[in-house]
C-alpha cells in the first residue's frame, strides 16, 4: 500500500538563503554557497546558525535527486523522508569537501591554512567619492584544475618530494664566520611547500601537474558615496584558489587624487579663493564649480567687506556621508586678499578721502625729531626663520666642539691625583 503523497509547501526558502534564483546551475550554487559561507564560518565570526542553514540549503540543492523533491513539494517532503531523508549531515563536513577542511577544521578538529588576501590600489577622483562610481575591473587569479579536481596528476596519486621528504620545508645553513652558522627554514622550491611530488607521465594535461589554472575574471567595484581615502572595499573569497586552503579575500583600498581645487576633511570641503582689494571692499560675485557639475552663486552681502584670511561656510554642500547620502557636510570658502603693490598719489588720496582715519593718527614735528628715522625693507619670513634655525644648529656645533677641546685646540685631559 503506498502512503499519501505529501502536499505541496513553499519550495523558495534554500533558494534565498543561498541568494540565488530557482533556475540556477550547480556551478552557480557552489560558487553562491562558497562565498556565503566564508563569510558566516563560525571560525571567522560569523552567525553559527546563518552557517548551518546555509550547508542544509546546499546539501539539498546540490543533489538533484532531493532538489527534484524540494521544487515539487517542499522541505516537508525531505523531512518525511523522501529523497534519502532530510538534510541533516554537518555543516562542517559539507564545508569540508569543497574546501578541503574548514576555518578550525570542523569535527575534524583539524585546521586549515588560509589563502593569502589579494590588495590592490583603487585610484579615484574627489568627484567619484562626490557622486559615486561603479568600476569594472578585470583580474587574473588561479582557480582549482577542474579536470583534476586540484590533484594535478590523472590518476589522482602523488608521491613524497625528494627534496623536503614530504615536510614542505627545507632547512639552509649558512656559515656567518669561525664557529658561527645560521639555519634558516623556508618552504622547498621543488614543491612549492606541499610536501607532493608528481609523476611526469601523470601530470594532468590541463594544470600540467600545477593543481590550479589561470582564469580571468571581471569585478564589479562598487564606490559608494562618502567612501574616503585608504577605505577598503572587499571580495570575500575571490583570492587564488589552491587545494586544501580557504581562499583568501580580494580587497580594493580606495587612493584618492589630489584634487586641484577642493581639499577634503572628514565629510566637509575646503575651497580657496582669491579677492581683490576692490572686491573684499566693495562686493564680489563668481560661480563656483562643483564636484557633481553644479553651479553656485558665490556672493558677498551688500556693504560687506571682506578680510584677508577669513572663512565663510555653505551648509550641505560638503561631502555625502558615507551610507547616508542624504546627509552632507560643510562647504568652507577660504578667501584670501590681494593687495596692490603701490598706489599712485592721486589712488592713496583718494582712498584717504573715502577711508575711515584714526584718531591721532599723525605725530608732531617734535614727536618726529625726537624719533629716530629707520628703513623698512621686505622678507621672506618662512627663508627668515630657516636662515636663523640652520645658524642656530651651526652655533650649537661650534660650542660643543669648544667644550671638546681647549683654547688651545687640543684636547684637555684630567690628570688622576697621585
Amino acid at each position: 500500500m503506498f502512503g499519501r503523497a505529501p502536499k505541496k509547501s513553499d519550495n523558495t526558502r534554500y533558494y534565498e538563503i543561498l541568494g540565488v534564483s530557482k533556475e540556477a546551475s550547480q556551478d552557480e550554487l557552489k560558487r553562491a554557497y562558497k562565498k556565503a559561507a566564508i563569510k558566516n564560518h563560525p571560525d571567522k565570526g560569523g552567525d553559527p546558525e546563518k552557517f548551518k542553514e546555509l550547508a542544509q540549503a546546499y546539501e539539498v540543492l546540490s543533489d538533484p535527486e532531493k532538489r527534484q523533491i524540494y521544487d515539487e513539494y517542499g522541505e516537508d517532503a525531505l523531512k518525511e523522508g523522501m529523497g534519502g531523508g532530510g538534510a541533516g549531515h554537518d555543516p562542517f563536513d559539507i564545508f569540508s569537501e569543497l574546501f578541503g577542511g574548514g576555518f578550525g577544521g570542523g569535527s575534524r578538529g583539524r585546521r586549515q591554512k588560509r589563502g593569502e588576501d589579494l590588495v590592490h590600489p583603487l585610484k579615484v577622483s574627489l568627484e567619484d567619492l562626490y557622486v559615486g562610481i561603479t568600476k569594472k575591473l578585470s583580474l587574473t587569479r588561479n582557480v582549482i584544475c577542474s579536470k583534476c579536481s586540484g590533484k594535478g596528476s590523472k590518476s589522482g596519486a602523488s608521491m613524497k618530494c625528494a627534496g623536503c621528504q614530504g615536510s614542505g620545508m627545507k632547512v639552509t645553513i649558512r656559515h656567518l664566520g669561525p664557529s658561527m652558522i645560521q639555519q634558516m627554514q623556508q618552504p622547498c622550491n621543488e614543491c612549492k611547500g606541499t610536501g607532493e611530488a608528481i609523476d611526469p607521465s601523470d601530470r594532468c594535461e590541463e594544470c600540467k601537474g600545477e593543481k590550479v589554472v589561470p582564469e580571468k575574471k571581471v569585478l564589479q567595484v562598487v564606490v559608494e558615496k562618502g567612501m574616503k581615502n585608504g577605505q577598503k572595499i572587499t571580495f570575500p573569497g575571490e583570492a587564488d584558489e589552491a587545494p586544501e586552503t580557504i581562499t583568501g579575500d580580494i580587497v580594493f583600498v580606495i587612493q584618492q587624487r589630489e584634487h586641484p581645487k577642493f581639499i577634503r576633511k572628514g565629510d566637509d570641503l575646503f575651497y580657496e579663493h582669491t579677492l581683490t582689494l576692490t572686491e573684499a571692499l566693495c562686493g564680489f560675485q563668481f560661480a563656483l564649480t562643483h564636484l557633481d557639475g553644479r553651479k553656485l552663486l558665490i556672493k558677498s552681502n551688500p556693504g560687506e567687506v571682506v578680510k584677508p584670511d577669513s572663512y565663510k561656510a555653505i551648509n550641505d554642500e560638503g561631502m555625502p556621508v558615507y551610507q547616508r547620502p542624504f546627509m552632507r557636510g560643510k562647504l568652507y570658502l577660504h578667501f584670501n586678499v590681494e593687495f596692490p603693490d603701490s598706489l599712485t598719489d592721486e589712488q592713496r588720496r583718494s582712498l584717504l578721502a573715502v577711508l575711515p582715519q584714526k584718531v591721532n593718527n599723525e605725530l608732531t614735528d617734535m614727536e618726529i625729531d625726537e624719533c629716530e628715522e629707520t628703513t623698512l625693507h621686505d622678507v621672506n619670513i618662512e627663508e627668515e626663520m630657516r636662515r636663523r634655525q640652520a645658524q642656530a644648529r651651526s652655533q650649537e656645533a661650534y660650542d660643543e666642539d669648544e667644550e671638546m677641546h681647549g683654547p688651545g685646540g687640543g684636547q684637555r685631559v684630567q690628570c688622576a691625583q697621585q
